[in-house]
């Protein structure tokens, strides 16, 4: 795999890893931000329930620490070229449910949605790259010289 595209995928799941840690450093602060932005549907409740009886914690709290270790896992697994293809896809698909539950620049009025709305394209970008991570694989790839065209 050519230097640039190995350092690039690295800084790039960074962006997880790091996110991903500091939800799992601060699980209050995010089972808090997750309980304002995510309703459990009525037909979970009482799946999630048992739960919460089991574990001793809400699921507010169960899902903060599901995601911070997904993110924290996904990261590494892409700057470890691990499984990279799965891990991207999945990551396609969380960041999209994050951008939807936590980016709702239509639901707000103009002024205030200039923030919003950047973070949606920001996230919009993301899911560019992780499609290019998931499209790129690990197939058998002819010997480059290290320069190329230069």
């Amino acid at each position: 795999m050519p230097a640039f595209i190995t350092f690039g995928r690295i800084l790039f799941a960074v962006l997880f890893i790091y996110s991903g840690a500091t939800q799992l450093f601060n699980i209050q602060a995010t089972s808090e931000f997750i309980s304002a932005k995510v309703v459990i549907p009525a037909l979970l409740a009482p799946y999630t329930s048992q739960l919460e009886t089991m574990t001793g914690m809400s699921t507010p709290q169960m899902l903060a620490i599901a995601v911070g270790a997904f993110q924290v896992i996904a990261g590494l697994m892409l700057a470890l070229n691990f499984g990279a293809r799965f891990f991207a896809i999945l990551l396609i698909f969380y960041v999209a449910a994050a951008t939807y539950y936590y980016h709702d620049f239509w639901n707000q009025s103009p002024p205030e949605n200039a923030k919003t709305l950047v973070e949606a394209l920001k996230n919009l970008s993301i899911i560019g790259a992780l499609f290019m991570i998931a499209g790129y694989g690990r197939s058998r790839r002819t010997a480059e010289p290290v320069y190329g065209d230069v």
